[in-house]
């Protein structure tokens, strides 16, 4: 376990994650290095003198850095939201999907590819189930979450279940030859269709969403001591804990709305996290984010550019995350007891 500051932890993950970024924004079917990137940034930016390369500029812009933001905040999405609920229900278990938001969502995208072929209303749609099934989980779990969070995750279940029976009836009726091999692929995940006027209506929502995730680090260590320890030191439990649930799924369910079903990350990463690091959520909840934001960002490097057709990221993220997984789960009660 490695011992450092969460400022010089954010510092060092930070800079992987700039060289990462710009590494993907150089390489792909036309490649160029790292420095004429930046030399063609700067050009454009009117920071370096010279006229900048139109082609460079827009294959940069316009194709590869929605791709690449749309990567980092969906994997820095995914593993601060599982990293939270698994400190949450202190379950090791526990992924974002654990209140059927991701079911919800996957109903939802292709509730919207059966009806149209609009982006947005899938996208709408997509957004709009994953919090419907939240409530549906919250509502099951009524009276309850106070005294037991097991009844919620039952809840949860429950919700997932349902959405993904239907799921399979939307599969069922979709025309074969067109309809069902768009929802079958789109729930693979895929960033393929990413754009900017895309990224910049959502982002600042994920960020939002991620930043507040990130601020909760000592209040999630406090409620790991039990309610009343919880109360006794200043936090309202049942108030912090429902906030921390709203946000984890929101993020949850914005993910499925931009890259559709990646799974794994959610899971995956709090454990890598909390082995190199600790189980300090002041820690942890920052490092998961960063990490998460890298790994995916790579996976999608590998999805397009391993073949001469895109590997769905869903397939990608889940053949890395099994064997890593099962690696993680053998030293899991070191990490959880640090």
């Amino acid at each position: 376990m490695l011992k450092l500051s969460p400022l010089r932890l954010s510092l060092i993950l930070s800079l992987l994650l700039f060289a990462s970024a710009l590494l993907s924004l150089s390489w792909g079917r036309y490649d160029f290095s790292p420095f004429a990137s930046l030399l063609e940034f700067g050009r454009y930016l009117g920071l370096l003198p010279g006229d900048a390369d139109n082609m460079v500029v827009n294959l940069m812009l316009d194709v590869r850095l929605p791709r690449i933001i749309a990567a980092i905040l969906i994997g820095a999405a995914l593993a601060i939201a599982g990293t939270a609920f698994q400190a949450l229900f202190m379950n090791p278990l526990v992924s974002p999907g654990i209140l059927g938001v991701l079911s919800g969502a996957a109903f939802g995208s292709a509730l919207g590819l059966l009806l149209s072929d609009s982006l947005w209303l899938m996208q709408v749609l997509a957004f709009g189930f994953g919090l419907v099934a939240v409530g549906i989980a919250l509502l099951l779990a009524k009276g309850e979450l106070r005294q037991n969070l097991t009844v919620l995750v039952l809840g949860g279940m429950i919700s997932g279940a349902l959405f993904t029976a239907f799921l399979s009836v939307i599969k069922y009726v979709a025309d074969p030859y067109n309809k069902l091999p768009a929802i079958v692929y789109w729930l693979m995940g895929s960033l393929a269709h990413t754009d900017m006027s895309m990224m910049l209506m959502v982002a600042p929502f994920m960020l939002a969403g991620i930043v507040l995730l990130w601020l909760q680090g000592h209040s999630l260590n406090v409620l790991s001591l039990g309610d009343d320890e919880a109360r006794t030191l200043g936090i309202h439990v049942e108030r912090k804990r429902m906030m921390i649930i709203v946000v984890a799924s929101f993020l949850g369910a914005i993910t499925v709305t931009l890259g559709g079903m990646i799974g794994w990350v959610g899971l995956v990463i709090p454990h890598i996290a909390r082995l190199l690091f600790g189980a300090d959520n002041r820690v942890l909840l920052p490092a998961s984010a960063l990490l998460g934001a890298i790994y995916l960002l790579w996976v999608d490097n590998v999805a397009r550019l391993a073949m001469s057709v895109e590997i769905p990221l869903g397939i990608l993220t889940a053949l890395i995350g099994l064997p890593v997984f099962a690696w993680a789960l053998r030293h899991s009660k070191r990490a959880w007891q640090s």
